[in-house]
C-alpha cells in the first residue's frame, strides 16, 4: 500500500512500524508533526514534554524497560537535550532509542541555522539522514535496529525540506516486538559515577570502531556510477538537488553521515577525476574528507555555507555566480509580513511596554514578533528561557537603576519549558526584576499544541493545569508582588506594569482569561467587528501603532474634513478596519482619542468571552 505523506508523517509511520510504544517531544518547527502524527496511533503513548531534555529522558526511561522509544525536536531543542544525550551515549540502551533532530536551513522559523551533524561526532553516536519521505520512514525503522544492535542512541537528522515535503511512501505492517517490558538493575551500565563511567567510555570507543565497519556495508551508503570525470559526495536533501543538476556524474550518497565509511569513500575517490562535496550548512563531510587525505576539488569554496540549497543555488554556485543569501522569492502573490494575529492577547502588553519605554528581554514564541514595527518593544531574543536569565544579570548590575526600566516577557509554554529555574534565580539572588508571562493557554507558535498549563494532554485528555500564581509563590515571589492582568484592558495593563517595575524586588505578572485568538476550543464568543467613523477620524494614526492586521491606512481620504464641532481641518488620510479580519478585541477602540472607532456597544470591549475562567 502506498500513501502520500509529509516527511514528518513518514517518520511517525516508521516509528510505528518499528514497534515503538513511547514517544515524547516538545513542539518546534520543523519537527512538530512527528508527535502530532504519532498521537493518532493507539499503540503509542505519545506525550508533549515540558522541554526537549525531559522528552529525551522520558524516552530513555521507556527504553530502559526494553521498549522502543522516540524523542523528537527541532535543531535548537537538541541543545537543551544535549546534557542527557552525551551520557546516554555511555549508558547505551535496552530498547531502541531514536532521537530526531530537525534542522532549519535558512531559519524559516528559528533563531539560528546550526548544523546538528556535529552532535553525532560530539556524542559519538550514529546519525542517519534521509533525503525524501520514503527514506524518512525507512531510516527511522533502521535507526531502531541499529540502536539495539550496537547498544546506542541513534540520531535521525532531517531538514525543513524533508520534514515538510510530501512524497509517495510504501507502507508496511507494524512489528510487534512481543518482549516483556521490565526494569532490571544494572548499575555498572546505567549509573554514571566515575568508577562506572570510565569503562563505559572504553565501550563507546569500541562501539565506534564497530559502527565504522558497519558503515562500510550499510546499504544506504551507495555508489551510483556515471561519468567518472566528477564524483559527488553528498547526503540528505542535498543529494536530491545535486542529482537533479548533475545527473550525468557519479555519486556517493551517504545515508549514514556518522560515522563515515572511510574505505568506501576512498574507493570512490580513487575512481573519479575530481571530488565535489555538496552539502547544506557546514562543511561537515568536506572537513572529514580532508582529514582522510582526500582532495576536495569543489566544496564550500563555492557551495554556500549559509541558507538552504536548491538546484538553482547549486548550479549557479558551481558556475561561479555570486551567491546572495536570501529567503525572499519573487512571486505574484503579495507578501505577508510576520505579524501578531488580529485579536492577539499579546498586542496590548507590547503596546504598553513601548509606551513606557522599558527595555524588554524577550524569548522564543509568537510574541517575538513584538520586536517588529510598529510595536518595536522587544529588545532581545536568544533562546528558550533567556528573557528571565538575562534580566536577572542586567538588573543585578544596574541595581536600583533598573527600576522603571526593565522587564522580561515570555509565553506560558516557554515559561514552563525554561523559565521556572531562572525565576527562582531572581528570587534567590534578591534581584528586582519584573517577569511577565503571557498566558495564551497553548503553544501557539507551532500550531496550538498542549502543555502542562493548558489542561489537556497530547491525546486530548483533560488533566490539571499549572496555576502560575501559586507557582510564582512557591518560587519565592511575594504574594503582594504577584499580579494578574487582562491584556485587552490597556489602562489596567499600563497601571499594573508601572506599579511592578517600580518595586525594588522580584515581581510577577501573568495575563488572565486571554487564550490565543485562534484557539477556538477556548473562546466561547468573538465580538462583532469594529469600524471607523470617517467623519470623526483625524488621521492621527495612533490605532496603527497597535500593528493590527485588520487596521489599514486609506490615503485617498486626505484633505479637508469637518470635525464634530463644525471646524474645518486637514488630514493625510483615515484609518479603516477590515471587517473580515477584525474580531472585536477592542484594543483600537481604547487607543482612539477621538471616539472615531465604533462598535457594537458604547462600552469598550476588552477581550472575548472564554469558555473557562
Amino acid at each position: 500500500m502506498k500513501k502520500v505523506l509529509l516527511g514528518n508523517e513518514a517518520i511517525a509511520r516508521g516509528a510505528w512500524e518499528a514497534g515503538v510504544v513511547f514517544a515524547s517531544a516538545y513542539p518546534g518547527t520543523p519537527s512538530t508533526e512527528i508527535l502530532e502524527s504519532l498521537i493518532e496511533y493507539p499503540e503509542v503513548q505519545a506525550e508533549w514534554a515540558p522541554n526537549e531534555k525531559d522528552a529525551v529522558l522520558a524516552a530513555a526511561g521507556a527504553s530502559l524497560t526494553g521498549a522502543r522509544a522516540l524523542a523528537a525536536m527541532k535543531h535548537v531543542g537538541l541543545n537543551v537535550a544535549s546534557d542527557p544525550l552525551m551520557t546516554l551515549s555511555y549508558t547505551g540502551v535496552e530498547g531502541g532509542l531514536v532521537i530526531v533532530t530537525a534542522d532549519d536551513p535558512s531559519l524559516y522559523s528559528s533563531q539560528n541555522e546550526q548544523d546538528n551533524r556535529h552532535y553525532a561526532r560530539f556524542a559519538k553516536v550514529p546519525m542517519l539522514e534521509p533525503s525524501d519521505a520514503q527514506e524518512a520512514k525507512d531510516f527511522t525503522k533502521l535507526a531502531f535496529e541499529i540502536s539495539e544492535q550496537f547498544d546506542t542512541p541513534v540520531l535521525l537528522r532531517t531538514v525543513t525540506r524533508v520534514s515538510h515535503t510530501r512524497g509517495v511512501v510504501e507502507l508496511g505492517e507494524r512489528k510487534e516486538l512481543n518482549r516483556p517490558y521490565e526494569l532490571k538493575p544494572n548499575e555498572k551500565k546505567y549509573t554514571m559515577i566515575p568508577a562506572f563511567a570510565g569503562p563505559r567510555h572504553v565501550f563507546v570507543e569500541e562501539r565506534m570502531k564497530k559502527l565504522k565497519e558497519f558503515a562500510e556495508t550499510f546499504e544506504h551508503n551507495r555508489i551510483e556510477w556515471g561519468d567518472k570525470k566528477v564524483g559527488i559526495i553528498t547526503s540528505g536533501i542535498a543529494y536530491q538537488y545535486a542529482k537533479e543538476v548533475f545527473p550525468q556524474y557519479s555519486f556517493l550518497k551517504l545515508g549514514m553521515v556518522w560515522p563515515l565509511p572511510e574505505k568506501k569513500i576512498k574507493e570512490f575517490a580513487s575512481q573519479v577525476e575530481e571530488i565535489w562535496v555538496i552539502e547544506e550548512l557546514d562543511p561537515f563531510l568536506e572537513e572529514n574528507l580532508r582529514i582522510m587525505g582526500i582532495k576536495v576539488h569543489l566544496g564550500k569554496d563555492k557551495i554556500p555555507i549559509c541558507g538552504e540549497l536548491s538546484p538553482t543555488v547549486i548550479k549557479e554556485a558551481v558556475e561561479g555566480k555570486p551567491y546572495v543569501p536570501s529567503i525572499k522569492y519573487h512571486s505574484p502573490i503579495p507578501g505577508r509580513p510576520p505579524n501578531l494575529c488580529p485579536g492577539c492577547p499579546h498586542r496590548g502588553v507590547f503596546y504598553v511596554l513601548k509606551k513606557l519605554k522599558v527595555f524588554t528581554f524577550g524569548d522564543i514564541g509568537c510574541y517575538t514578533l513584538g520586536t517588529l514595527p510598529p510595536l518595536s518593544s522587544l529588545h532581545t531574543c536568544v533562546c528558550m528561557g533567556s528573557s528571565i536569565g538575562m534580566l536577572e544579570g542586567a538588573v543585578q548590575v544596574l541595581k536600583e537603576g533598573a527600576l522603571n526600566k526593565t522587564v522580561a516577557v515570555l509565553g506560558d509554554s516557554t515559561f514552563l519549558h525554561a523559565g521556572i529555574t531562572p525565576l527562582l534565580g531572581i528570587t534567590y539572588n534578591k534581584a528586582n526584576g519584573t517577569v511577565i508571562v503571557l498566558d495564551n493557554w497553548t503553544t501557539a507558535m507551532t500550531g496550538s499544541q498542549e502543555h502542562p498549563g493548558s489542561g489537556y494532554t497530547a491525546k486530548g485528555q483533560e488533566t490539571f493545569a499549572v496555576n502560575y500564581v501559586e507557582l510564582a509563590k512557591a518560587l519565592g515571589v511575594k504574594e503582594e508582588n504577584i499580579r494578574e492582568i487582562n491584556p485587552y484592558d490597556i489602562e489596567e495593563t499600563e497601571r499594573v506594569i508601572k506599579e511592578e517595575i517600580a518595586k525594588n524586588e522580584a515581581s510577577f505578572i501573568v495575563t488572565k482569561n486571554s487564550p490565543c485568538a485562534l484557539l477556538r476550543r477556548a473562546i466561547e464568543r468573538y465580538n462583532p467587528p469594529l469600524f471607523v467613523d470617517e467623519n470623526l477620524c483625524t488621521g492621527c494614526r495612533q490605532c496603527l501603532e497597535l500593528g493590527c492586521p485588520a487596521i489599514y491606512w486609506d490615503s485617498s481620504k486626505a484633505g479637508e474634513y469637518t470635525t464634530k464641532e463644525g471646524k474645518t481641518k486637514k488630514r493625510k488620510g483615515v484609518s479603516k478596519i477590515n471587517d473580515l479580519l477584525c474580531n472585536g478585541c477592542g484594543l483600537c477602540y481604547q487607543v482612539c482619542k477621538f471616539d472615531a472607532i465604533k462598535g457594537h456597544t458604547e462600552v469598550p470591549p476588552k477581550g472575548f468571552k472564554v469558555k473557562k475562567e
